[in-house]
């Protein structure tokens, strides 16, 4: 093999970077092929850690790793990209776009050895109902993993692509429905003379086999601990050891009525060792995750309705995911749709597969005039803040969701008092009609607003999206021309650094707001069981303020704390 070359790579590989395992593939010869690592397998667990040394590991040596020193071992950060969380490792502590970029950096290596070549440009794959933070936050850790990132590409969409490069003459409606290791997407697309139209989007980006490892867990676990009389609470080495072994069960389940799970070492008793001995059935496990599966059918109703099409228009169903392999789910989209789902891409490797044919589309590898044309949307309403007849929060909507993109929409707004000089914009992405309520992308200022009458003044505030899913925001002073073209720092709020706030009832003035964390705490779990995009928006609003709170509490922040208490309160009434 020749040394790798350094002048910048024509060529583009397609990346998908997965929250339990990522791949990597490129389009030559005419169809797409998987890029091996370096010990063969195509197949990469997206597992980070360190060894006893201090040495970087990565992938199948990391996963192994898990086992014996969960503590110096990552998994599933993909989770955590788009959060100021930081994540420790050894001794030291990364943020998630850190942790991803190893990752990626590692799949440039092996790449660039496979190909003989310095690889250096990608496109990336991300789940649909990535929001913007989350997307920029991937094009970072591919930036600093030393790609040029190309494109991002909706993961439904291409494992699309997979399917339909070799369907051009086709005329359907197709629904992909992608269950990952800790994502879930779903997709409604039309394709028709070459042409491959999404139509809609939505998800759940907190559902997935990650979910079902966990609710089995949770049953070996109590099953455990009331036969032997201990608790594993704070045993991070065995509760390592419990995942691994129910994912495994999982895994055999698909294939098997029943399937045992032992753990010679499971803890320790007296000094006495104690090991874990069940036979798990297809059917208990079933029962156990059956309400995790009925939460796709949610987004899946969402999209056949912003689709504008009945299930009964539908005229295939594409399996994308590790998770589909579960038996159950097949089973429950038939039910829920009314039709069989079929299995005509490989559920592996489509999404790695879909985006090399992007990158063969920018590329030039694939001929536009004959070749596959893509098109794509935003899956959230984009909007700002403004003053309605009841309100000063209410959302405004400028891009709704589902909207093909690259996209730019104009909204004319109007001063409200007599000689206001400026006006704040903040830029809002979700579904709520109160705009707090939706998630705070940026904002900023316009001045220089002649003096005038209430009304008299006008500022148009244009959005532009593109295929990238990234957001560019300008605002007009009609009066003037004056022009502000403003780039949105998205990373701003995954750089914030979070504080640990694990030891706030050590404060002296926990017991004062005790009652209404445990009670918000209860009902966020009520709500993390239920769908619906309500219930997840009230998820994630309650979930901050429960965080808000136990860190106003630890710096003594009392006002702080009494209005948040106040905040939790209201929400709660609402829930």
């Amino acid at each position: 093999m020749g040394e790798i070359k350094n002048e910048k790579s024509r060529t583009i590989i397609g990346i998908d970077l997965g929250t339990a395992t990522t791949e990597a593939a490129i389009y030559r010869h005419g169809k797409p092929e998987m890029i091996p690592s370096f010990n063969g397998s195509v197949v990469t667990p997206s597992a980070v850690g360190v060894d006893e040394s201090g040495n970087l590991v990565i992938g199948e040596k990391a996963k192994a790793q898990f086992i014996m020193a969960p503590e110096r071992t990552v998994i599933e950060v993909k989770r955590k990209l788009g959060t100021g969380e930081k994540i420790s490792m050894g001794r030291q502590t990364f943020s998630p776009v850190e942790l991803s970029a190893m990752l990626l950096e590692y799949v440039k290596r092996y790449a660039s050895q496979y190909l003989d070549e310095d690889i250096d440009r990608a496109v990336i794959s991300v789940p649909a109902y990535f929001d913007d933070i989350q997307r920029q936050a991937v094009v970072e850790a591919g930036k600093r993993a030393g790609f040029e990132v190309e494109r991002i590409i909706n993961e439904p969409t291409a494992a699309a692509l997979s399917y339909g490069i070799d369907h051009l003459e086709e005329e359907s409606y197709i629904l992909i429905y992608d269950l990952g290791g800790g994502t879930f997407d779903v997709t409604l697309l039309e394709l028709f003379d070459g042409v491959l139209e999404v139509k809609a989007s939505s998800g759940d980006n907190r559902l997935g086999g990650k979910d079902f490892d966990e609710r089995l867990m949770g049953w070996l676990r109590k099953r455990f601990e009331e036969k032997n009389g201990v608790s594993l609470d704070g045993d991070v080495h065995s509760m390592a050891r419990l995942k691994e072994q129910a994912e495994a069960c999982k895994v055999a389940l698909s294939s098997q009525e029943e399937a045992a799970v032992s753990i010679p070492f499971l803890a320790e008793k007296g000094g006495v060792p104690l090991a874990l001995e069940e036979t798990v059935t297809r059917s208990l496990f079933e029962e156990l995750i059956k309400d995790l599966v009925s939460r796709t059918h949610d987004p899946i109703q969402v999209v056949l309705e912003d689709g504008k099409i009945g299930k009964e228009d539908l005229d295939l169903i594409l399996l994308v995911g590790g998770s589909t392999r579960v038996p159950l789910v097949a089973r429950d989209i038939e039910e829920f749709l009314g039709m069989e789902p079929k299995g005509e891409i490989d559920p592996d490797y489509s999404v790695a597969m879909g985006a090399a044919i992007q990158a063969g589309i920018i590329a030039g590898e694939i001929d536009s005039d004959t070749g596959i044309i893509m098109t794509d949307v935003n899956p959230y309403t984009l909007g700002i803040r403004t003053i309605d007849d009841h309100s000063d929060d209410f959302m405004s909507v400028i891009i709704p969701r589902n909207v093909t993109i690259p996209v730019t929409r104009h909204q004319v707004y109007y001063t409200v008092v007599p000689g206001q000089s400026a006006a704040g914009i903040e830029i809002y992405q979700g579904e709520s009609r109160t705009a707090s309520r939706n998630h705070l992308l940026g904002k900023f200022t316009i001045d220089g607003i002649p003096a005038a009458p209430a009304g008299a003044e006008s500022v148009d505030v244009a959005f532009s999206y593109n295929q990238n899913g990234m957001l560019s925001v300008t605002a007009t002073l009609m009066s003037t021309g004056k022009e502000m073209a403003v780039s949105i720092d998205m990373m701003a709020a995954v750089r914030e650094e979070r504080v640990d706030v694990s030891q706030w009832k050590t404060s002296a003035f926990a017991g004062d707001y005790r009652g209404v964390v445990r009670r918000a705490e209860k009902a966020l779990k009520e709500l993390e069981r239920e769908v619906g995009e309500d219930s997840r928006d009230m998820a994630r609003e309650l979930e901050e303020l429960i965080y808000q709170l136990k860190k106003a509490v630890m710096e003594e922040d009392l006002d702080q704390a009494d209005r948040l208490e106040e905040e939790i309160r209201d929400l709660m009434e609402e829930i």
